[in-house]
């Protein structure tokens, strides 16, 4: 329909039908009288574009994050100008770090308030500069749908990202006859036939090859395709930091999650590779374990590394081979590849899944609650396609050790390491889909920065089950600092509330579990109350803090960095 043809309509209905036309399906948000024109607009748009009304920007941020990596579109995001957005910002960081396809909509006051510091005025492009793919400010009315459209091409093609528009209070409020624009063109980049023939090459040629997968994008169909590439090429296949769903871990080929606190065997079999094929993945400091695996700027180990953005090829390490392409279009071009007449390394292929396959049973720890075993037993009895979110802290290292993700949308973690997100990523799966178990598990710390989210739980009736470890200490932190600073605590207690009233007065269930034996059955009615009561359930984990992480404990920390330092002198 041209310009003319048009009604004449308010920017927020132009904005709203441009969401709409752009596939988006629902939007994550705190209200504001900044951008109540769009609010409004959704009036129109109920059967097609869902809200979902947060209680922190913070959440609302990180559940538009989630819902981007579920399903590859941006996820939509409102809040309101200033505080707003400062609170929203740790959502477009996360993002920006972890590839993730968003748009942030910011309220902003009008253009005849501009530069005067008026109430909560802020310069977003110099505030969102450094952490989006693009940052613009919407300024005419008639130029809304041109915005919108660039704004989704940008969040999606290349590296994917964070967008972030600023709406001043004029150009919603303002009329216009303008033409909507038609769906945005998803951008595709594809690995060309000499690609794959010096690649196939470069594979036959190598007596130890590790195939590590990582990044946004990855949909059934391609892990498919590249698990039978993997199959046919005898590769062993390890997920990057914290991307543990791009691979079936339940596959023979699969050897284990790649990054910091990655088993020693996982560790030396990537030092002892003479050829790495990176898809998908930055290699990042923590995926590379502070780019000493992978050395940066040139790699030991001969380097084929292939990512959707050219700009991203290159600029941290020297590879011996670059391709431009995004996860999909690789997945499908090597489909029906066949290598040519290089050595036999099944036998390493074999070797490396059963290092993986031993490093599942329960290592032991100090106390009568084993973290171990009910992270084990987490594995065992949540069904295969379960979602498990986590946020940040050294109780994230028990399901990324112990839990065999199958696929995309089995985990939601942030590469960036931001606390608060477990919570809001599991609303947001659940939101998803219904029928497919959503499991959170969150430090004592990590569960409080966003545990307010819980009122959308409950207004949504999300049955989506929460396993809060208290130990009443920062853990990370408090390991951090015995490595450095041995025996000299301070500042990284805190005493908690009852966590399992606090759910209670959402409506859900809870329970404190102080002893191994008493998780299971505890874990068993948590998830049978989420699923018949479609509300929130937690599980309130009490525990000795001297078991720090997998096979660790504070004490042994302490006492090999009091030993180190005797040796030293110091």
């Amino acid at each position: 329909m041209t310009s003319a043809a048009q009604p004449e309509r308010n920017g927020g209905q132009i904005l709203m039908q441009q969401l709409r036309i752009h596939g988006a399906r629902r939007v994550f948000m705190i209200p504001g009288e900044s951008y109540l024109p769009c609010i409004d607009a959704l009036n129109e748009h109920t059967d097609a574009i869902e809200p979902i009304v947060c209680r922190q920007e913070s959440g609302a941020a990180y559940m538009a994050e989630a819902y981007g990596k579920l399903t590859g579109e941006p996820g939509i995001c409102f809040v309101t100008r200033g505080p707003g957005a400062t609170n929203a910002s740790i959502g477009v960081h996360t993002a920006f770090q972890d590839s993730t396809p968003m748009i942030l909509f910011v309220g902003q006051v009008g253009n005849d308030f501009m530069e005067r510091e008026a109430f909560q005025e802020i310069d977003y492009r110099r505030m969102f500069g450094q952490m989006a793919k693009w940052v613009a400010q919407i300024d005419r009315t008639d130029r809304i749908p041109e915005f919108i459209s660039r704004a989704f091409a940008v969040a999606t093609s290349g590296r994917p990202g964070p967008v972030v528009l600023a709406l001043p209070e004029d150009t919603l409020w303002g009329r216009a006859r303008v033409a909507d624009l038609p769906r945005y063109p998803r951008v595709h980049s594809h690995p060309g036939a000499a690609d794959l023939a010096r690649m196939t090459e470069l594979l036959d040629a190598a007596e130890r090859p590790f195939l590590l997968l990582g990044g946004n994008g990855w949909r059934q169909e391609a892990i498919a395709q590249i698990a039978g590439f993997a199959e046919r090429f005898e590769l062993p296949v390890g997920t990057a930091w914290r991307r543990l769903e791009c691979f079936d871990q339940r596959h023979p080929n699969a050897a284990g999650h790649v990054g910091w606190a990655m088993t020693p065997a996982l560790r030396q079999r990537l030092r002892d590779a003479d050829l790495v094929l990176a898809v998908g993945t930055r290699l990042g400091e923590a995926t590379t374990e502070g780019y000493t695996l992978i050395e940066s700027p040139l790699p030991r180990q001969k380097l084929i590394h292939v990512y959707p953005d050219a700009a991203e090829l290159g600029r941290v390490f020297s590879p011996t081979q670059a391709i431009v392409a995004d996860v999909a279009s690789f997945a499908a071009a090597v489909a029906d590849i066949k290598p040519g007449h290089g050595a036999p390394r099944g036998d390493k292929v074999r070797a490396a899944h059963q290092e993986l396959v031993d490093s599942l049973a329960p290592l032991p720890s100090p106390g009568p609650m084993s973290l171990d075993a009910a992270a084990a037993y987490v594995d065992a009895h949540l069904p295969a396609d379960a979602c498990v979110t986590v946020g940040a802290g050294n109780y994230a290292l028990y399901p990324h050790r112990y839990r065999r993700y199958t696929g995309p949308g089995t985990s939601l973690t942030p590469t960036v390491g931001s606390m608060g997100y477990g919570l809001p990523a599991a609303i947001s799966a659940k939101l998803e889909d219904r029928k497919r178990a959503a499991v959170c598990y969150a430090g004592d710390g990590c569960f409080q920065m966003n545990m307010q989210e819980l009122g959308v739980a409950m207004q949504y009736r999300l049955g989506v089950v929460v396993l809060v470890f208290n130990n009443g200490i920062w853990g990370t932190i408090r390991a951090h600092q015995e490595r450095e600073f041995p025996a000299r605590a301070i500042a990284l207690g805190f005493e908690n509330p009852d966590f399992t009233q606090i759910i209670r007065g959402y409506g859900g269930y809870g329970e404190a579990v102080e002893t191994t034996a008493d998780f299971g059955p505890a874990f068993e009615r948590a998830l049978a109350f989420a699923e018949r009561e479609n509300l929130p359930a937690l599980l309130e984990i009490r525990y000795d803090a001297n078991g720090i992480a997998p096979g660790e404990t504070l004490m042994g920390i302490r006492e090999a960095a009091q030993a180190r330092i005797a040796r030293s002198g110091q």
